[in-house]
């Protein structure tokens, strides 16, 4: 890794740690934030922690803020929208900026974007109501895994195998507001890359006895397994390292990010979607690869800080 740019906490400033938001990521987004918060305190930052419930501006109004570190998931946080309040105020945040968090917000417009540079991502079909359903089972057949395109931690998705689960996947995907996809099932192993200031962390391979890596396997089941170091040999993980990389520039992700990956049974790596604002709680998967570089939470907690130097 990297030499770290900055030696001293109050090189920083005093630093807002934005967490919660109205997302239906909230609850996580609270448990990221105290995790991280509580890494800058240790670390001697001048941290304060801000629960967003409404407007990103009300929460800041009358603070002292030098920097941000943008710990919401989800829409509001990692669309681009806190990015562009704070850009306006002029205060300095870590991760991605308003062009690459609105379009990798959006898995449909991050598949199409990964398709136009020729990486590989699963077949889709854009269901926008139920007359849509015979053609896109015509196209992808079954089974196939459905999905609100502007939802993370698999909120929102099911996979379905026949017309009447499709049906039903449709009409819960629908109650999150955004466009709703179904996307080819890839038989394989499925696996995850965090990268950190344009460096690929070790790979993780996740493993689950549920029907795929939903919000319960993220982050309530003790059977989820996570295999870090993944079992890859070394040149398929360096190859698997280099798309991931490859995937964030492509969508101009900066800072840090997680990009999800499958290798499939034939041997394709096929790109899933990057979160721009992972994770961090303690079932999480960026601070696990960073452990495994051996860069513990506190020190991966400072490195993704020095982001907001841009």
């Amino acid at each position: 890794m990297k030499a770290l740019t900055v030696n001293e906490a109050k090189q920083f400033g005093r630093v807002a740690v934005m967490m919660g938001g109205s997302a239906a990521e909230r609850e996580v987004s609270l448990r990221s934030g105290a995790a991280v918060y509580e890494a800058l305190k240790n670390n001697g930052v001048d941290a304060v922690a801000i629960d967003v419930t409404g407007s990103p501006i009300d929460a800041l109004a009358g603070l002292k803020i030098d920097r941000v570190f943008n710990i919401i998931h989800g829409r509001g946080g990692e669309d681009g929208v806190l990015q562009g309040v704070l850009q306006v105020l002029g205060i300095p945040y870590t991760g991605s900026g308003v062009m690459a968090s609105a379009l990798t917000m959006d898995k449909l417009r991050t598949k199409l974007c990964w398709q136009g540079y020729g990486l590989v991502t699963p077949k889709w079909f854009l269901l926008k109501n139920e007359s849509d359903l015979d053609a896109c089972i015509a196209q992808l057949g079954f089974p196939v895994i459905v999905k609100p395109a502007q939802e993370g931690s698999s909120i929102g998705m099911s996979k379905a195998g026949n017309r009447d689960e499709l049906q039903k996947a449709l009409i819960v995907a629908a109650k999150y507001h955004c466009d709703v996809y179904a996307e080819a099932w890839v038989i394989g192993k499925e696996y995850t890359v965090a990268v950190l200031d344009d460096e690929a962390l070790p790979v993780i391979r996740l493993k689950t006895p549920n029907a795929f890596y939903d919000f319960e396997a993220k982050y309530q089941a003790t059977t989820t397994q996570y295999h870090c170091p993944c079992g890859l040999s070394s040149d398929q993980e360096s190859v698997i390292r280099d798309l991931a990389v490859t995937a964030c520039q492509v969508a101009g992700v900066e800072g840090w990010g997680r990009v999800d990956v499958f290798i499939d049974n034939l041997g394709q790596y096929q790109l899933i979607e990057v979160n721009t604002v992972p994770g961090m709680t303690d079932h999480s998967l960026v601070p696990m690869a960073a452990r495994q570089a051996g860069i513990d939470f506190n020190e991966l907690v400072w490195r993704i800080l020095e982001t907001s130097y841009r």
